[in-house]
């Protein structure tokens, strides 16, 4: 495919920055990562920071295509989770950093994300929301059970209470997985923190995104989000991929090539296939078995 990335981060009226991303481009995939640290808790910046690095590090020993998605992302946040947890015991005195999480794998024309708290991914296709994660918070929850509205929601006193995050509690998160999903030439696959998405409609952010350059969409939708909040804004962090072909680069074709023949079987005996299939299988997770 060929795609193009806008990012966007600001202090918006806090004293520090704790939102962190990355966009990580392999042959044959993808990954994309936002993390929000938690302001209200020691270590926010380390947080978000370790998971970001965390999932860096996962990514240069992926090989793609990825055959478990879904499984691979879990697995990378609760190990990522482990590792926030291992970096506030380091520091002097410890401390229990906490941040939210949201990770996207694209590869093959399809996407995968899992998500812990509320900084979300939505996935615009023609200017118009199509997917977006529900948020693991207070307020949202009482959303979903019908006991508040739409706009009670928005100016909610609690509206920033997450009920799930990355470290802060030693207990295993709840991660939120979506289903493979097909892209299409054009769309936006958006991650950002609550600071964007809380003063900013998703109507609004969808007619921004579907204008012009992706780079200059993202940093208006920033501007917008940081004016609307004044003066509350939270940090402010996008990172956004617009899928603008879906032919293949020549990297992706060798790495598409080199799949196909790994593929192939071998020969015409079951036994030496299902010996060849095991050790690729143990190649492909050695680095697991190795930790």
């Amino acid at each position: 495919m060929h795609y193009e990335f806008g990012r966007a981060s600001r202090i918006g009226n806090r004293d520090s920055n704790q939102d962190r991303m990355a966009a990580l481009e392999g042959d044959g995939g993808t990954v994309l990562v936002l993390a929000d640290g938690m302001g209200g808790q020691s270590g926010g910046a380390l947080a978000a920071q370790t998971v970001v690095d965390f999932v860096s590090n996962e990514f240069s020993r992926l090989r793609f295509p990825v055959p478990y998605p879904q499984n691979c992302l879990t697995r990378m946040l609760h190990k990522a989770h482990q590792a926030v947890l291992a970096a506030g015991m380091q520091q002097d005195p410890p401390v229990l950093p906490g941040t939210t999480a949201v990770v996207c794998l694209v590869q093959e024309r399809k996407a995968w994300w899992a998500h812990v708290g509320d900084s979300r991914l939505y996935l615009f296709r023609n200017g118009l929301p199509l997917y977006r994660t529900r948020d693991h918070s207070y307020v949202e929850q009482l959303y979903q059970a019908g006991r508040i509205s739409l706009d009670m929601r928005q100016g909610h006193p609690m509206r920033n209470y997450v009920t799930q995050c990355l470290g802060l509690r030693t207990d295993q998160p709840q991660i939120t997985l979506s289903n493979e999903t097909t892209l299409e030439a054009g769309d936006v696959l958006l991650l950002c923190s609550d600071g964007l998405w809380e003063p900013l409609d998703d109507a609004h952010m969808g007619a921004v995104l579907a204008e012009g350059r992706l780079g200059r969409a993202i940093d208006t939708l920033a501007e917008r989000a940081e004016e609307a909040a004044y003066p509350h804004s939270d940090n402010i962090s996008a990172l956004a991929m617009r899928i603008v072909s879906l032919n293949a680069k020549p990297g992706e074709k060798r790495a598409e090539a080199a799949n196909k023949r790994a593929a192939a079987p071998a020969s015409d005996d079951p036994l030496a296939n299902a010996i060849e299939e095991i050790e690729r299988a143990v190649e492909q997770y050695k680095h697991e078995m190795d930790d």
